[in-house]
């Protein structure tokens, strides 16, 4: 065969053509594939959290409950890691006196104009802990008809490797987190004080 019959002959012959075509398509359906699926997996994780985490607060609001928060930290987390068991559950507690000052900072006097807090400006301690905070939520439960945030965070890797193709990291973080006020079990408490430094 003269070279311009086999040119002719290697340009109109379709075998391997499926092999080639596999070859340059294959990776991206495989990590989009990876990725719905990785996807899928932390969504249902998000789920799980968040429906331990739900019930758990409705719990925690009783009075009942009130000094049992371990008991209730140490369900949620029994129940996520039966899911998902090599993951780290934590907790976080605010309380706060309604629903509206939920991750408000604690009022100040802004006696040099710039917006922000200075040390020894005068300012309203909420949570009475004596210094100024961007939150002025009180770390734990808090007492009666209180207003509780109550997050849970689930540190764990992640089963795929589709991570290394996205540039993200082996460790995901999910967080789930839910606000209730306290039942009025008792007369709640004030802690409010004015302090300038």
């Amino acid at each position: 065969m003269t070279r311009r019959p086999f040119l002719r002959w290697l340009r109109r012959n379709e075998a391997g053509n499926a092999v080639v075509e596999f070859a340059l398509t294959a990776p991206l359906f495989l990590i989009i594939l990876l990725g719905i699926l990785d996807f899928s997996w932390q969504f249902y994780a998000k789920l799980e959290l968040q429906g331990v985490v739900n019930a758990a607060a409705r719990a925690a609001t009783l009075e009942g409950n009130a000094l049992s928060q371990t008991a209730l930290d140490n369900e949620v987390r029994r129940k996520v890691l039966n899911v998902f068991p090599r993951g780290e559950v934590t907790f976080v507690r605010k309380a706060y006196d309604s629903y509206s000052e939920v991750g408000d900072p604690e009022a100040f006097t802004d006696g040099n104009g710039n917006g922000r807090y200075d040390s020894g400006e005068c300012f309203e301690d909420v949570n009475g802990n004596a210094s100024w905070d961007a939150d002025r939520g009180q770390t734990g439960n808090g007492g009666a008809e209180d207003i509780v945030l109550y997050t849970a965070s689930l540190k764990m890797t992640r089963v795929l490797p589709i991570w290394k193709f996205m540039g993200q990291s082996e460790q995901s973080t999910l967080v789930a987190s839910t606000v209730l006020r306290n039942q009025p079990y008792n007369a709640a408490t004030s802690t409010k004080q004015v302090i300038c430094t």
